[in-house]
């Protein structure tokens, strides 16, 4: 007695429709993807033909309790311009004052060291983190 079956049918599935509503929907979602943007306000963001990289004459640092540093010495704010006036005379250069402050600095105290720099003919560079965060 041979009980097996001579013809034994295989199993198939057809992807081609499924492939075709794939690439439809990966489609769909990139197009919504690149529509909604979380960017809700616009800004012209500014555009530099040549390297901003300055170099670094002295650099003034604001920490989160308000205090100032020229290089790694406190400073008070009245005393800012009177540590800088010496530093900055010796360059021969265009000279720069690179400021590191804090992100919960108030903006005034920032401007307020730009202001200094600019008084004594000094180009001021903000610095920021790369990454963005």
């Amino acid at each position: 007695m041979n009980i097996k079956r001579r013809l034994r049918g295989h199993a198939e599935v057809h992807t081609g429709a499924l492939n075709d509503i794939l690439f439809i929907l990966l489609l769909f979602f990139l197009i919504v993807s690149t529509l909604a943007n979380p960017n809700v306000i616009k800004l012209s963001q500014p555009k530099a033909k040549s390297d901003t990289k300055a170099k670094q004459t002295v650099v003034v640092s604001i920490d989160a309790n308000n205090q100032f540093y020229v290089g790694t010495s406190k400073v008070s704010m009245e005393e800012l311009k009177l540590k800088l006036q010496p530093i900055l005379a010796k360059e021969t250069d265009q000279p720069s004052v690179v400021i590191n402050a804090d992100k919960s600095v108030p903006v005034e105290n920032v401007v307020a060291v730009m202001r200094v720099a600019r008084e004594l003919g000094a180009r001021s560079v903000l610095a920021v983190d790369k990454s963005g965060q």
